[in-house]
């Protein structure tokens, strides 16, 4: 399979005729080897216009909802980013090639490993992965200019208000356990919110203290 040509029709056919415009995003997509994200015997549906499995009951999303929410952050190349909800690692490398500094959580051990040897095959080392509960964000290292949760909430946790800074950007399902709203939060100078609903979607559950219980 010629995976770069698979490449290309994912990006003409799934994202820019959806309407995702922001040449960087395009230019991400088009570059970030998803292929590299999934086991090797999905290796030839990578390109294809789902979420995958991807193992402990994960998935890798659709590569529109990646292209989408990541067009949402805006983002122009020098931002520090959090992402919750390693998973793959394929979000964090279009986040990776993007901006700056990526800081990424996951809760589940074996997703963290496989990840990180995915990032560092690809050079793509100004990533930092955390195994720890997703929901608290990572206090030590905010305030961040983007956000990112690529697992469906209950509601918006405060605490990623919270390390949001000033004007920055937060993108993150909110919803049931089975269909959710994707919402995009602006964070305003004296602290205040403004909030977009944006798409409707269905995600894995964001599982912790702020969010859900795994025995939900």
């Amino acid at each position: 399979m010629n995976f770069e040509i698979a490449r290309k029709r994912m990006v003409e056919s799934q994202i820019i005729a959806r309407g995702v415009s922001d040449r960087r995003v395009i230019e991400a997509m088009l570059k970030v080897p998803r292929h590299v994200f999934v086991e090797e015997a999905m290796a030839a549906q990578a390109y294809s216009d789902t979420p995958l499995p991807i193992g402990e009951k994960q998935t890798i999303s659709q590569p529109y909802m990646v292209a989408l929410m990541t067009e949402l952050l805006e983002l122009k190349g020098k931002e520090k980013v959090l992402e919750i909800g390693t998973g793959s690692g394929y979000q964090a490398a279009i986040l990776a090639v993007m901006a700056d500094r990526v800081y990424t959580v996951e809760r589940i051990r074996p997703l963290a490993l496989r990840a990180r040897k995915a990032l560092d095959s690809l050079g793509l080392l100004n990533v930092n992965i955390k195994m720890s509960d997703g929901t608290v964000g990572w206090e030590d290292e905010a305030p961040f200019d983007a956000i990112i949760v690529t697992a469906g909430a209950p509601d918006i946790p405060q605490q990623y208000i919270d390390q949001l800074k000033p004007g920055g950007r937060l993108v993150i399902p909110v919803g049931t356990q089975f269909e959710q709203v994707l919402v995009r939060v602006v964070k305003q100078e004296d602290g205040s919110v403004e909030r977009e609903d944006i798409t409707g979607c269905r995600f894995v559950k964001l599982v912790g203290k702020f969010g859900w219980s795994s025995d939900d």
